[in-house]
């Protein structure tokens, strides 16, 4: 017979190494450590960060052309019985001509128009403050002349010694414009190699990234990268998509209008779109204030120019064509194109939002797993029924 004093468990045993909240503090407690441990050795990742930032730019560049060629492919390969290696030649070829026509013909009248936009912005600057001026001497603002007259004067003179102080950073730091330049050519001629062969392997990239998963894994795991593609790509095809056609709808109205600089504005929209919600309106500001010097009859073209753009953008693009891509709250999207604009600047306001598709779907499967594993969510059906709910959205999402 046992004796029961053998048998019963160590207060050490029942209080720590059987507790899940303490175990739970100490697991933070360790991945704190580590992070400040990393954070006092940085200069043992710097050959590594160095690496990534070299990569980090065609690969990327590659990733984006990839989801956006890539039913294109899939479609003549399926529907055409083309080989893949064929159609990506042609595709490629294609490409190769609508550069060398945007080179010939597009390139030069945008270059144009924005040399004299640039040429002529000081002037509407000027007579942007010249209209203010005469606006705060209307009676009724003379209480708040002199505060808006110092926020003004302020705003224009952090701009100008901004720019100046970027200038000359610009021409004292050689160094690191010739390394911005030397990445760039990088990318130009790394890109097209990295894009082939994304596009040869795409098929069988999966599965050979599984064959180093240990096999009671793979499951999980293939589920976890198709639906990482799956929201990567709804993503960045339904952006980049809506946002061409809003640049040609932009640069189609402001011409028809007789907007100057119509299609160099296009181009603008086109890609202050990328932004969510704020790109279009952001785009906006710059065809007000020359049209607003122009004539005054063509702020009101403007204005009719933008509101239909809006309404074609939110009734027939943005739903045939993105859908509902992320389910995100706006308040969620800005908070984000906050954050990441403030850490990593203009990269972070576009690459921010997939970043955090991606962060949330690994999170959510995480939470998966530590709720089977933890034990603690045993009986809460409400959070069992939402995580339920969440899959199911994801799986069937990947199955359209």
């Amino acid at each position: 017979m046992t004796d029961p004093k053998k048998t019963r468990k160590s207060w050490f045993y029942r209080w720590f190494l059987n507790n899940k909240a303490t175990v739970s503090l100490i697991n933070i407690f360790l991945a704190l450590a580590v992070i400040w441990l990393f954070a006092n050795v940085s200069w043992v990742f710097q050959p590594v960060g160095s690496f990534i930032q070299m990569i980090f730019p065609p690969v990327v560049a590659a990733g984006i052309l990839y989801y956006l060629i890539e039913p294109v492919v899939k479609f003549s390969e399926s529907h055409f019985k083309m080989p893949r290696i064929l159609t990506i030649t042609l595709v490629f070829i294609a490409i190769i001509a609508l550069l060398a026509w945007g080179i010939v013909s597009l390139i030069p009248i945008i270059q144009t128009q924005t040399q004299q936009m640039i040429d002529n912005w000081p002037k509407y600057w000027k007579n942007l403050q010249t209209a203010g001026d005469q606006l705060l001497t209307v009676p009724q603002l003379s209480g708040v002349r002199d505060q808006i007259n110092s926020q003004f004067n302020q705003i224009s003179s952090s701009l100008v010694k901004q720019v100046n102080n970027n200038i000359a950073d610009w021409f004292n730091n050689i160094t690191s414009a010739v390394g911005v330049i030397g990445n760039v050519f990088v990318t130009i001629a790394t890109a097209p190699f990295v894009l082939f062969f994304m596009l040869k392997d795409g098929p069988v990239f999966k599965d050979h990234i599984l064959t180093f998963v240990p096999v009671k894994f793979r499951q999980s795991t293939g589920d976890l990268l198709t639906a990482i593609n799956q929201s990567l790509s709804n993503y960045i095809r339904g952006q980049l998509t809506v946002a061409f056609w809003v640049g040609v709808m932009f640069a189609v109205g402001y011409s028809i209008i007789g907007q100057n600089y119509a299609l160099t504005l296009g181009v603008l929209a086109g890609f202050l779109n990328l932004i969510p919600y704020l790109g279009s309106f952001l785009a906006i500001i710059p065809a007000l204030i020359i049209a607003a010097f122009t004539n005054s009859f063509m702020v009101i073209k403007v204005l009719i120019v933008f509101a239909i753009e809006q309404t074609i953008e939110s009734r027939f693009v943005s739903p045939l064509i993105v859908g509902s891509k992320m389910d995100m709250h706006p308040v969620t999207t800005l908070l984000i194109l906050l954050a990441a604009g403030k850490m990593f600047g203009l990269l972070g306001v576009l690459l921010g939002i997939p970043a955090y598709a991606v962060l949330k779907i690994l999170f959510m499967r995480f939470f998966e797993w530590f709720k089977v594993v933890s034990g603690l969510y045993e009986g809460d059906e409400s959070v069992s029924l939402a995580a339920d709910q969440k899959l199911e959205t994801v799986d069937s999402k990947k199955e359209n």
